[in-house]
């Protein structure tokens, strides 16, 4: 291997930033990871600081160097993997935010969701931009942040402002402010992009009032956008960028159409390549950009359920059932079924199929007798129950039913959960050697651009199954345990509604 042959991921997430250096056999060579602290104002209101975000993330880059005895020479290529529909708004000449970051879990802007539906926007919106109404997405979020100080508009509106996700912040910065992009996975994610003419969307920008002066320029996923202004990786190019789900179903071989997979990390992520077809759904899925390379867009389904791992992270530090998140998995297996629990991690309303902001987290099925093990248990089934409904409604989409689910992300080291999974969808789950699937995708876009690797044919050569989980549940079983999970959804919901 040649002395640049390393490919540098930078994978800014929803809790923490990770550095990894990848060899050309597709290896981490190096690995490093700092936590980041979220902000809570509210409820339903999650924020970060955009500096200390970024601060992490340099100080990632600086300490996986320290690991090794690599230099910025030693490196081909920079990808970089985000966190999705995140808001940072900053300002152009000082580099400074005019606010925090406001992140894709916060509902902040969940009353004027309902006015776009309510104006009989919904058909219009997907039809552009594939996604539904919703606080999700990073338009809604924006127009909040105009709305509440309005000379922010006429800032933007005279070019003093800039709007990115966080992949635009992190590009912006890194090659010091010379150069505001965004690749087309993230832009398809703001709910002003319009995913078959690749551009942001001017009717969009009316309807929401956001200035367009203020947007960065959409761009492929694996292409040459700068190059780092300082530091270790300084005059290495930034060359492949995606938001994190795409990136890992990039990073699982899932080239083809048809190809699935799900991320659990601190919600779940399912997404199937759906190939230069951008397939529309009408029963809560959305349509986004995969990726774009070389000239050809391929397009992805995507279902998301808000909270997975962050409900295994909150049963250990807001209720302290557990010391570490290994001890859910020793909990769970240590009772021989659910007995009658479940839960729906509704803390912030309910992603797809439902895209209920109102719905609110509930545990049915309590007795005196239960404990601990029923409480984790039901934690872990709740996760296995929702990528179920995604790939239920998945499947009724798809001209062709996924037939194995290529999994990724923290949780899925949980034998437990991959095994109630497989029971659940009747299809094999699938976990690779090597699950970090979402920093790997990232460095696969950018050795692309920059030669490391020359297709995705040898991206797939290199990719390694750890192990393969069968089916389990008699029809029975998945049946009756789905229908107690779908009954358990529906009064989660009414409770949500009798809350507001």
């Amino acid at each position: 291997m040649s002395e640049n042959n390393y490919v540098l991921a930078l994978d800014q997430g929803t809790t923490s930033s990770r550095a990894i250096l990848f060899n050309s056999r597709g290896e981490a060579a190096a690995s490093v990871q700092h936590p980041l602290q979220q902000i809570f104002p509210r409820p339903g209101w999650v924020e970060y600081d955009p500096m200390k975000l970024l601060a992490s993330v340099r100080q990632t880059v600086v300490d996986v160097f320290r690991e090794t005895d690599l230099t910025g020479r030693s490196v081909a290529a920079i990808g970089i993997t985000n966190q999705r529909e995140t808001v940072i708004l900053w300002e152009r000449a000082t580099g400074k935010p005019v606010y925090n970051a406001i992140s894709w879990q916060c509902r902040r802007s969940a009353k004027y969701c309902e006015q776009l539906r309510e104006s009989g926007l919904e058909d219009l919106i997907r039809q552009k931009t594939g996604l539904v109404i919703d606080p999700y997405f990073s338009g809604t979020k924006l127009r909040w942040l105009f709305d509440q100080e309005p000379s922010l508009r006429s800032r933007a509106e005279r070019g003093e402002l800039l709007f990115g996700t966080v992949d635009s912040w992190l590009i912006w910065n890194l090659t010091g402010g010379t150069v505001h992009c965004t690749d087309y996975s993230n832009a398809s994610r703001t709910m002003l992009f319009d995913i078959e003419r690749l551009c942001w969307d001017e009717e969009l920008c009316r309807i929401l009032e956001i200035p367009m002066a203020v947007l960065p320029e959409p761009v492929p996923s694996s292409q040459i956008y700068g190059y780092v202004a300082e530091g270790e990786a300084a005059g290495v190019p930034i060359c492949g960028s995606a938001g994190d789900q795409q990136a890992a179903l990039f990073g699982q071989g899932c080239f083809e159409p048809g190809m699935a997979k799900n991320t659990y990390g601190t919600g779940c992520f399912t997404l199937m390549n759906t190939g230069r077809e951008s397939v529309r759904d009408k029963n809560g899925l959305l349509t986004s950009v995969g990726w774009s390379i070389n000239g050809e867009t391929s397009y992805v389904l995507e279902g998301s359920a808000f909270h997975a791992g962050s409900a295994i992270q909150w049963l250990r530090d807001e209720c302290g059932m557990l010391q570490t998140a290994h001890d859910v998995d020793i909990l769970a297996e240590s009772i021989p079924d659910n007995r009658g629990v479940y839960f729906v991690p509704a803390f912030t309303g309910l992603g797809a199929p439902y895209w209920d902001h109102a719905a609110r987290g509930c545990f049915f099925g309590l007795t005196r007798g239960c404990g601990r093990a029923e409480f984790s248990r039901a934690v872990l089934e709740s996760i296995a129950f929702e990528v179920s409904d995604l790939v239920a409604v998945m499947n009724e989409a798809a001209p062709v039913p996924i037939s194995e689910l290529r999994v990724d992300g923290g949780a899925c080291v949980s034998d437990f959960l991959l095994d109630f999974q497989a029971g659940l969808l009747g299809i094999p789950v699938e976990r690779p050697v090597y699950t970090e699937s979402t920093a790997l995708g990232a460095a696969y876009l950018a050795g692309l651009a920059a030669g490391v690797w020359g297709s995705t044919g040898d991206l797939a050569s290199l990719r390694r199954s750890e192990r393969v989980f069968p089916p389990r549940l008699s029809e029975a079983q998945r049946g009756r345990a789905l229908r107690n999970w779908h009954d358990a959804v529906a009064l989660a919901r009414r409770w949500g509604d009798r809350a507001e």
